[in-house]
């Protein structure tokens, strides 16, 4: 009854703050996506995101370690592919040697405690851009549904603790869990994207791999015959609790701020683990934004990873990792 109840009384001071805090960050919120490239010491800036980097292998050793030392435990793996070696059935995606074979092993040896995730799709591999194998014009599901679990398989065999399937074809996650419990990868974890939406947000992220979608005769222009249409929300529940069913160990929403409302709607629903990625757009916008002034970068990002926890995330997918960490440290 007022005035005997005040609210303002918890927000005296920062230490009441702190002291009644519903949402707390810390390192093990963070799963960190790290960009790999064929070379020697090469740590290449990408001009759409700021302060982010692809590495070759010798010089992610030391980012894996600089990583753990922060208290980063999880990375999450992307390779960009040369041209010469994509095609339209993601031959070198099953290739033993390949970039993410040996990056995977790469970290292993430089920090064997560190958890590793990799992407399983098709789009690096593609000379076409898109997540799966284009025939008649369109994105074929169950032929690449096939070359996906091979991946994965040669993903397990190089080492990964979980496998992250980032192309949203029906089925893959079943397919996925059979082949890994029947070659003895039980295991071996699955990290679905569950809920991936066709979101503009990719932008800066396909410039870091060279994988958009080309533009080209009778082949598809964007990815939302295979993506979620974003107006959708009942959808991603169904997505996400068919991953499940399909031995998804942990499920993913895709974008972060915008979708926090389908981060909460499925973190009400399931009982796994629910990852969220905060995208490069995201990241980009926040870069730009503070670059001109216009806005205050550690305090706004600060709110966003906020934000996304207090939504439902209990794994952060970020480029923003490293920053938050140094900050609240």
């Amino acid at each position: 009854m007022y005035p005997i109840k005040r609210n303002r009384r918890l927000r005296t001071n920062e230490a009441i703050r702190s002291l009644v805090r519903e949402t707390i960050i810390s390192p093990n919120d963070f799963l960190v996506p790290l960009f790999v490239v064929e070379g020697k010491g090469i740590k290449e800036e990408i001009a759409s995101m700021p302060n982010y980097y692809r590495y070759s292998l010798d010089l992610l050793q030391a980012e894996v370690k600089e990583l753990w030392k922060l208290g980063l435990k999880s990375v999450l793996l992307f390779v960009k592919v040369p041209d010469n070696l994509k095609d339209n059935k993601g031959t070198e995606a099953i290739n033993p040697d390949g970039l993410m074979q040996r990056a995977i092993k790469t970290v292993k040896n430089a920090c064997p405690d560190m958890l590793v995730m990799t992407d399983v799709a098709l789009d690096p591999y593609s000379v076409y851009g898109h997540d799966g194998i284009i025939e008649d014009g369109k994105v074929i599901n169950d032929d690449s549904v096939d070359v996906l679990t091979e991946m994965s398989l040669s993903h397990a065999e190089a080492g990964a603790d979980f496998l992250a399937p980032s192309d949203m074809m029906d089925g893959r996650i079943l397919s996925i869990r059979e082949a890994l419990e029947d070659e003895g990868y039980t295991d071996t974890g699955i990290m679905s994207y569950s809920a991936k939406y066709a979101s503009a947000f990719y932008g800066p992220f396909r410039d870091a791999l060279d994988s958009a979608p080309v533009d080209a005769l009778d082949i598809p222009k964007d990815k939302k015959t295979y993506q979620m249409d974003y107006a959708n929300r009942f959808e991603a529940l169904r997505e996400t609790e068919m991953d499940i069913d399909e031995g998804a160990d942990i499920v993913m929403v895709k974008p972060g701020l915008c979708y926090l409302d389908i981060v909460r709607e499925i973190k009400n629903e399931v009982d796994v683990p629910v990852a969220v990625y905060q995208v490069s757009g995201e990241y980009s916008m926040l870069k730009a934004a503070a670059e001109k002034g216009w806005l205050d970068h550690d305090a706004v990002m600060m709110e966003q990873i906020t934000a996304i926890k207090r939504a439902g995330a209990d794994i952060i997918a970020s480029y923003f990792a490293k920053d938050v960490v140094k900050l609240i440290s």
